[in-house]
């Protein structure tokens, strides 16, 4: 098969994967550079290549995930905006849809709009709600705008635009030649969907962080090129697919997600090795901790989404932040309040022990006081952690609290799992879902070593632990398909006339498909069309997304009846239907990655040895094992450490343990 790398960059380690240069899949990591990411993505796939015994050139694919646009946009770095819209609606990133962040402090503040106020211009172009023209801007009146805009990028919002997307380009073109070298993006063409506001933010998210990315995949392609790489690159999105390198530059907001849904990807393939039905992937890197959740080997997608505090409505696999990672910062609050996160140390200084220069104990620093790390085999022994350093830093936080190191990280860690703990209860609970039905997939450096305890206060029974669970999202991106979703509004009746319409779109967007997925420049196999729609009963504000199999308008009908029903207890036949947005996502499939297997072994291996572990609330022995020796078919319980090169597996009392073919690690209480 071609030799495929996959890339995913953290805030504290950037992930290499390596298929098909060999039996094995080859994992690596590299410390982050956050100056310049591109700098560790280089060194990456120079060493995983001398692993592999190959040469750069040899590599027939990279797709490479990325959190820079998620970052930009967290930290507001972007471009200079600049927003045109029609006349009299200055103010919609002002007004938004006028709600408080939250309904019950009165001194939340809401986000600062992207574009300042003074910098948005008005046009006199619109559209009646059919899509026709109300007005059209005359040449006069678009010299006049250009002449007031001085920013990097621009985004044009038209009224109703997404009912004539070509109207509101065509505006957008004729702007682009008053201002050269300003991009200039009309809102319809990056997502075609109805509400202005959200129109708008996609629009001005997608200007926001265009120069930037664009920026970084040049130096990228240089990067590659000085290794002498001449592999197609692709880009994973936020989708769980990937696509070009040259459609990234030019919707990077596709890729905002990235990171975290190619880590879903991944596990869901896993699912379907292993058997696993319901699944909740728990990522555990550096910075933070992100779940997902998977029914029947498909992520959930949710088409409505929050980057930044800012409401996003392209279609994303649907992760939820729930807490801490291993560089999070813990800390006494100004009440004596003993609190992890959300603060990190990022990959410099990192935590404490990592000897960097860094003051501030983290979640990691605990990890080793309590014995769940050993400081001399981190990354397989390749960076080794001052434990030392990690006791006198715990040390003073618990004299705040009148604890001393160990017990002080203990109760961090206690800290953390509960605060995930809730978070990933919540998620579920409002999902109609039930903690004790779903098998935790922990991936990410820290994902394995605080998985039991995050299952144990959540009710969750079973653990699945990958072979290279720290690598999981570069292997995802390794494995993505190509995958593209195209949306068009209609907002009409659920009858004949809306049926052929329906149709029509869904023909049209097909065609749009086809198109992309043969300007991607990468082989795929027989592409696959997903349909869905946007349905609800006629005077309800919001639609659900609904499947869909049979275009007839029965079959429509009871398609949103019976999630209605799933969702709400409850169908109305008597209610007329309203078709919302059309929606159409296609899938370019790539071949899959080898399946790994270990050799067959039985009965109880034999421990490397012992150490003292903290766990509860005094210190036990706990068995050492390593992970590379282990066989299908062993069965061990706790208390007892599984060691590997990227990550540790920390398995309580109360926990048994099976490898199974794939070595996968089942553990189950």
């Amino acid at each position: 098969m071609t030799i495929r790398a996959g890339i995913d960059v953290g805030g504290t380690f950037t992930d290499f994967v390596l298929a098909g240069a060999g039996e094995e899949v080859l994992h690596h990591k590299e410390p982050s550079t956050p100056a310049d990411p591109t700098e560790a993505v280089a060194r990456g796939l120079a060493a995983i290549a001398e692993l592999a015994g190959i040469a750069p050139g040899e590599f027939g694919a990279i797709t490479h995930g990325t959190t820079i646009g998620l970052n930009t946009i967290i930290q507001r770095r972007g471009a200079r905006l600049a927003l045109v819209v029609t006349e009299g609606y200055r103010d919609i990133l002002e007004i938004g849809r006028s709600r408080l962040p939250s309904s019950f402090d009165l001194h939340a503040a809401k986000e600062e709009p992207l574009v300042p106020r003074e910098v948005v211009v008005e046009l006199p172009a619109r559209l009646n709600p059919d899509g026709t023209p109300a007005r059209t801007p005359t040449d006069e009146d678009l010299a006049r705008a250009a002449a007031s805009i001085d920013a990097d990028a621009v985004a044009v919002v038209v009224l109703h635009a997404h009912t004539n997307p070509e109207f509101e380009a065509d505006i957008a073109a004729r702007l682009a030649n008053l201002l050269p070298g300003t991009e200039v993006a009309a809102s319809a063409t990056v997502w075609p969907e109805v509400r202005e506001y959200e129109r708008a933010l996609v629009a001005c998210l997608n200007a926001y962080i265009q120069p930037l990315m664009h920026a970084y995949f040049e130096r990228l392609e240089e990067r590659l090129a000085a290794l002498g790489v001449t592999a197609p690159v692709t880009i994973a999105g936020s989708n769980g697919g990937a696509l070009s390198l040259s459609a990234a530059v030019g919707r990077p907001i596709e890729t905002v997600l990235s990171g975290p849904a190619s880590g879903v990807t991944a596990a869901t393939k896993l699912a379907g090795e292993a058997g696993i039905g319901r699944l909740v992937t728990f990522d555990m890197g550096g910075t933070s901790s992100d779940i997902a959740v998977a029914l029947d080997g498909a992520p959930e997608i949710a088409t409505r989404t929050t980057v930044g505090g800012l409401p996003l409505v392209l279609p994303v696999v649907a992760v939820n932040a729930i807490g801490a990672g291993g560089g999070s910062v813990v800390r006494v609050d100004e009440q004596g309040v003993l609190k992890v996160g959300p603060e990190s140390t990022g990959a410099v200084p990192g935590p404490v022990a990592y000897g960097r220069g860094g003051t501030r104990p983290a979640v990691t620093d605990c990890y080793l006081r309590t014995g769940l790390i050993d400081p001399g085999s981190f990354l397989g022994g390749r960076m080794t952690l001052d434990a030392g350093a990690a006791d006198r830093a715990l040390a003073e936080v618990g004299e705040r609290i009148g604890l001393d190191s160990i017990r002080a990280a203990a109760a961090a860690l206690r800290v953390a799992t509960a605060g995930m703990a809730v978070e990933l209860q919540k998620i579920l609970v409002q999902r109609g879902l039930d903690p004790a039905e779903f098998t935790l997939v922990p991936v990410g450096g820290a994902g394995p070593t605080h998985a039991a305890a995050l299952a144990e206060e959540a009710g969750i029974s079973e653990i699945v632990v990958p072979p290279a669970a720290a690598t999981f999202c570069a292997l995802g991106a390794a494995a993505a398909d190509l995958r593209r979703d195209f949306a068009r509004s209609l907002r009409r009746p659920l009858d004949a006339a809306g049926i052929a319409r329906l149709r029509d779109i869904l023909a049209e967007l097909e065609q749009q498909a086809r198109v992309w997925l043969g300007e991607q420049g990468v082989a795929t196999g027989q592409p696959r069309f997903d349909v869905s729609a946007d349905l609800s009963y006629l005077g309800q504000a919001f639609e659900l997304r609904v499947p869909l199999t049979d275009l007839t308008e029965e079959a429509v009908a009871e398609a949103l009846h019976a999630e209605h029903e799933r969702l709400y207890g409850f169908r109305d036949t008597t209610a007329p239907i309203r078709l919302g947005t059309a929606r159409l996502t296609v899938v370019g499939p790539v071949p899959p990655l080898p399946s790994r297997t270990v050799p067959a072994g039985g009965g109880e291996p034999e421990p490397g040895g012992t150490r003292p572990v903290f766990l509860g609330e005094d210190w036990t022995e706990a068995r050492v094992y390593q992970r590379a020796a282990l066989r299908a078919g062993d069965r061990f319980s706790g208390p007892a450490v599984v060691e590997q090169e990227d990550t540790t597996v920390v398995v309580p009392g109360g926990w048994s343990v099976t490898v199974d073919e794939f070595g996968n690690l089942r553990v189950r209480r």
